[in-house]
């Protein structure tokens, strides 16, 4: 992915010119999406969410230059999502953020009308393909679980990641980072949204089952300022970009339905 493709600058490289490379950004099965509680409809099929998760899986955290990812051993079933929507396991690859400039926007589900100040997505492949580069390309292939961050007191859970964003400054930059189990991001409710998407960034794949919390996690003002901190840009290079607003706006729904664990 070239990225000159990739960006979130409104007049060079946002959003809006990504279907110029990628012409699926103007596809019928499009994410993000608004969410709404009166729109949705409730599905008492839908089972309860099943994660198990290896702390031991979890590898190293990187800047790519446009978020940063926490990375898992996937080799194995050591790390697996089930239930909910899914008829099949998924394994965690790996998890992101995408956030604002503030705390009033940055998530990239709008949920009744609220845009949170970030997005937390675990991203999970259906284990009946070989790999996840297989997985992306099937309408099943991806489960990802999308969890909102709502501004107030400091979240105990995210201050491992927030205290290693400095060693990841700047694009390129990796740390190793282990020892971390994603439970502790999840809020206490685990109903939830579910709909047919797709990956958010390029290449915008139509593969993901979105599963997304209804009930947001809060993150401090200073832990916000953290995400902040990050660059866009290698180090060196000239002018540095900061880190923010790397959200994509909501997609047409398309006549996709909507479904929900609670009534």
């Amino acid at each position: 992915m070239s990225q000159q493709h990739m960006g979130y600058e409104p007049d060079l490289n946002g959003p809006e010119f990504w279907y110029k490379a990628f012409p699926i950004a103007r596809g019928s099965r499009q994410s993000p999406v608004e969410i709404t509680f009166s729109q949705s409809e409730y599905d008492s099929s839908l089972k309860p969410l099943k994660l198990s998760y290896d702390p031991g899986a979890a590898k190293r955290i990187v800047n790519n230059g446009h978020s940063f990812n926490v990375e898992f051993d996937d080799s194995t079933d050591r790390s697996v999502l089930s239930g909910g929507p899914l008829t099949e396991n998924y394994r965690l690859i790996q998890f992101h953020f995408h956030w604002g400039c503030s705390g009033s926007q940055g998530s990239e589900h709008i949920v009744d009308g609220k845009q949170y100040a970030a997005e937390l997505h675990l991203v999970h492949w259906n284990t009946k393909y070989e790999s996840f580069k297989v997985a992306v390309t099937k309408d099943d292939g991806l489960a990802v679980i999308g969890i909102l961050l709502e501004v107030g007191s400091a979240n105990s859970g995210l201050e491992k990641v927030v205290n290693v964003l400095s060693k990841i400054e700047t694009k390129g930059k990796d740390a190793v980072f282990t020892d971390f189990d994603p439970i502790c991001l999840l809020p206490e409710s685990m109903e939830f949204y579910t709909y047919n998407g797709s990956l958010t960034t390029p290449p915008l794949l139509e593969c993901v089952t979105w599963i997304v919390l209804q009930k947001p996690i809060s993150v401090s003002n200073e832990q916000m300022e953290k995400f902040y901190s990050l660059y866009f840009t290698s180090a060196g290079e000239s002018p540095a970009k900061h880190m923010v607003s790397n959200w994509r706006p909501v997609q047409p729904l398309c006549g996709r339905t909507i479904r929900r664990s609670f009534e």
